[in-house]
């Protein structure tokens, strides 16, 4: 039971820290990508308003490995260009894109671990 709870927690803190740094990253990064006509069209699909915002950070965090198989893929269009992207970005743009990419991907995998877990009944 306690367990469960503090992965819960700790999860939920993950969650809570990914929306702070959501809206910190829009408003310092993309929101300056936005801006500048040689990016605006370069920031990936846009599914939903602010969707924009885990495109650049995705992009920015990806390994080059994979970065190079997406870029070959057809589904190309569908993500942001890391070159432009990262040729106009500061360090500190890249740094909290993977900090905030990092957070997100983390929790909210751990919660969707959470949900299959205890739907196993593994917590009783």
């Amino acid at each position: 039971m306690i367990i469960e709870s503090l992965l819960f927690a700790c999860g939920m803190a993950g969650i809570f820290l990914t929306m702070v740094l959501y809206v910190i990253f829009g408003q310092v990064t993309v929101r300056k990508l936005r801006k500048n006509p040689a990016t605006k069209d370069r920031l990936g699909m846009e599914f939903v308003s602010g969707w924009d915002i885990f495109n650049v950070a995705g992009a920015l965090s990806t390994p080059k490995w994979l970065r190079d198989k997406f870029s070959r893929s057809k589904l190309s269009v569908l993500i942001a260009d890391y070159q432009i992207l990262y040729d106009n970005t500061t360090r500190f743009d890249r740094i909290l894109a993977r900090v905030f990419w990092v957070i997100y991907v983390i929790s909210g995998s751990s919660m969707v671990l959470l949900v299959m877990l205890d739907s196993l009944g593994l917590f009783g």
